[in-house]
């Protein structure tokens, strides 16, 4: 039995609509990421669960018990079971990290030797027991982010609710708390619920995640899926770097098509999608699966495509190329650096998406469907 249900959630702010139809299922002890940009509705439907908004119509459920339904009913945040964590950590300053721990406890009745052992077995699990009476000036932002995670444990939630939690770490450090946490989730083994614009963060830590826009459910799936079969080219491009051509279909059978692309460059690739002659299409191509080179290529490929770069980047690892196809930018990963200016794009004949649709001009408009090449 699922965890954690949403039905068909919908919340306006005036003329604005913040969510429109949410509707997606967390299963007993999974992590799951609502994934989007800002402003798409994703911590509207965490405070939602929370108790912290009410929504206008829709149904959340936490195991067997209802907190909202069309009937008007809502439970107050303080009796749902819920540990959240947000964006800024909401520590008491003129408390130590102990005194922060223990206030949930109190408002829950619970005794005091209960209390002091909840504490440290809650700070032993994000590794500050021996910072109980420190206060959170004292602290760094990393330290400072776990005792609110030891807060939001210290009475065994049902549910963790995370909004945003690590986007005021530095880079680095993030790396860590993402290992951190994941490790943490897995050890407890406790429902998690977690907000976040950061792809990175989403595809690392999630079992699966739901790419949000503008208050609705563009895709839910595992991090793989999500990745390699985007179920429209809004989710190709907000997840990963995804390059589109637009075109039309001059040949096609059960598993190739064939694509004069608007750039005045014909690829062939293999997919499903049951396209035909004189069908608009757009081909999603990650920026990691293009090559680029400066010579034409041999072997077997989709496509190459005539190209000029525009800007050439060094980032350490990898060379990272803007490149100009007709009117087209397109952008390439490649361990190899380019001199000059002329260049072939190869297009992989495996490997590209092709949606049955145009990219559309405005996110208002019919989504895309995905057929993975």
């Amino acid at each position: 039995m699922p965890d954690v249900v949403v039905e068909n959630l919908h919340k306006r702010f005036g003329q604005q609509a913040a969510l429109d139809g949410v509707s997606f299922s967390v299963t007993d002890g999974e992590f799951f990421t609502l994934l989007g940009p800002s402003g798409c509705g994703k911590s509207t439907t965490l405070m939602s669960i929370a108790g912290l908004e009410r929504p206008d119509d829709g149904t959340i459920r936490v195991g067997d018990v209802t907190f909202v339904d069309s009937s008007g009913r809502f439970t107050p945040p303080e009796e749902r079971d819920l540990g959240v964590v947000f964006q800024s950590y909401a520590l008491w300053p003129h408390m130590t990290v102990g005194q922060n721990l223990e206030l949930p406890l109190k408002l829950r009745k619970v005794s005091k030797t209960q209390r002091d052992d909840l504490i440290d077995d809650a700070l032993g699990q994000v590794g500050l027991a021996e910072l109980r009476g420190r206060y959170p000036h004292q602290l760094s932002g990393g330290q400072q982010q776990r005792v609110a995670l030891a807060r939001a444990l210290v009475y065994s939630p049902r549910v963790l609710l995370l909004d945003e939690p690590l986007s005021n770490l530095d880079a680095k450090l993030r790396e860590r708390a993402r290992a951190w946490l994941k490790d943490l989730q897995q050890r407890i083994g406790i429902t998690t619920i977690y907000v976040t614009h950061d792809q990175i963060e989403a595809l690392s830590l999630s079992d699966r995640l739901a790419v949000m826009q503008e208050g609705r459910m563009l895709q839910v799936g595992t991090p793989e899926e999500i990745y390699e079969q985007p179920a429209s080219v809004e989710v190709a491009d907000f997840v990963g770097r995804c390059n589109t051509l637009a075109g039309e279909v001059v040949d096609a059978d059960s598993d190739t098509v064939v694509v004069d692309l608007d750039v005045g460059e014909r690829v062939q690739v293999d997919t499903t999608a049951p396209v035909g002659p004189g069908a608009r299409v757009t081909l999603g191509v990650r920026s990691e699966r293009l090559r680029v080179s400066q010579s034409p290529p041999s072997g077997a490929y989709g496509g190459v495509l005539p190209a000029r770069v525009v800007v050439r980047s060094y980032t350490g690892a990898r060379y990272e190329y803007e490149i100009e196809v007709g009117t087209t930018r397109v952008f390439v990963e490649s361990d190899e650096l380019l001199e000059g200016d002329r260049v072939f794009v190869v297009v992989p004949r495996n490997g590209t998406f092709v949606f049955a649709k145009e990219a559309p001009a405005n996110v208002d408009e019919e989504v895309a469907e995905w057929h993975p090449a």
